[in-house]
């Protein structure tokens, strides 16, 4: 309680008041019969520091720290992509107070690691709170310009071109392998421990592409160090309207994006999902972070729980069948 005060006071002085009755408000609701929540509120991000979920699980906790009037403390737990974070989850308490931070390579999890828990089943979905494509990112030293150019010299020169993922089985390996697929090349996959050392690794010219997220890819496009072929979904991004799309440019069909969201572990109260919906959904309605958003070519998304655990069951089922037909492997086949 004293944490909570101790914030609402400063709000109240550097906003001149504005914001006082409005965060009255919801503290009220959160701690009317000592209800949620209680604590501070730990969220596991399955990838190292820098990387697209990360930052997703960072920006959102800036803002719902002083709404929630608890400290929301990021716990980064990298490996397997993002399977060692999720198991710890899935064997926490539900009661709120341990969240996971993922994103759509959680749901692909299950089509390359044997897992001790369900990808659906063993959680209590929360919201998904943006969604973005993908970037086919170049280093500056490639000498094609686009996609086209790309396919001819790849299949020029087999298995020469590396591309970089941050993780076997996850969403850059997914879209790599796909696409290597649909345009009948060899390519190359370097497994890195993140998205952040990956990148790295492109910018110095250790591998030559990535299928990075609008995250952490568009920074170094911006400052010259990446350049950027196309983008990975089916129709060319509002935010990026210049930047051709792969499926318009010699692979059609070619589609892949991805998403970021929170799960609770299974057996979270209604009451508390529901209470951490409509945070979630404030946080996502405010300018600034609209502004954050489409910085980054992402929209928000704010498919609250019912909806986002019928998206899980169909993303765990699209993911299955593209593996198979990509003949995407894991670290024990």
């Amino acid at each position: 309680m004293m944490i909570m005060k101790t914030i609402r006071t400063d709000l109240c002085v550097q906003t001149g008041g504005i914001v006082c009755l409005f965060l009255a408000g919801l503290y009220s609701v959160a701690y009317a019969e000592g209800a949620y929540p209680q604590r501070p509120i730990r969220v596991l991000v399955g990838f190292p520091p820098g990387s697209g979920t990360d930052m997703v699980a960072r920006m959102m906790g800036q803002k719902l720290s002083p709404i929630l009037g608890q400290t929301w403390v990021v716990d980064n737990r990298p490996g397997a992509n993002g399977v060692i974070a999720a198991q710890i989850v899935a064997r926490s308490v539900a009661d709120g107070h341990t969240l996971l931070a993922l994103s759509v390579s959680h749901t692909m999890n299950a089509a390359v690691y044997p897992l001790s828990f369900d990808t659906v089943q063993s959680f209590s979905p929360l919201m998904q709170v943006a969604v973005a494509p993908l970037l086919l990112v170049a280093n500056p030293g490639l000498a094609a310009k686009g996609v086209a150019a790309l396919i001819e010299e790849a299949q020029a020169r087999p298995q020469t071109i590396r591309y970089a993922i941050s993780g076997l089985g996850g969403i850059n390996h997914f879209a790599g392998a796909l696409f290597s697929h649909m345009a009948k090349l060899q390519l190359v996959d370097v497994p890195y421990k993140g998205g952040a050392q990956a990148l790295n690794d492109l910018i110095s010219g250790q591998v030559q592409i990535m299928f990075a997220t609008s995250a952490i890819g568009l920074t170094p496009v911006r400052s010259g160090r990446l350049k950027v072929l196309a983008v990975t979904t089916l129709k060319r991004s509002a935010w990026l309207p210049n930047i051709p799309t792969i499926n318009e440019s010699g692979v059609p069909g070619y589609e892949m994006s991805t998403w970021w969201g929170f799960v609770a572990p299974h057996g979270l109260n209604n009451k508390t999902i529901d209470f951490l919906n409509q945070r979630f959904d404030d946080v996502l309605k405010q300018p600034d972070v609209l502004s954050h958003w489409q910085s980054e070519a992402a929209s928000p998304s704010a498919i609250k729980a019912q909806a986002f655990e019928a998206l899980l069951h169909s993303e765990v089922s699209k993911w299955m069948g593209i593996a198979r037909q990509a003949q995407i492997k894991g670290p024990t086949e």
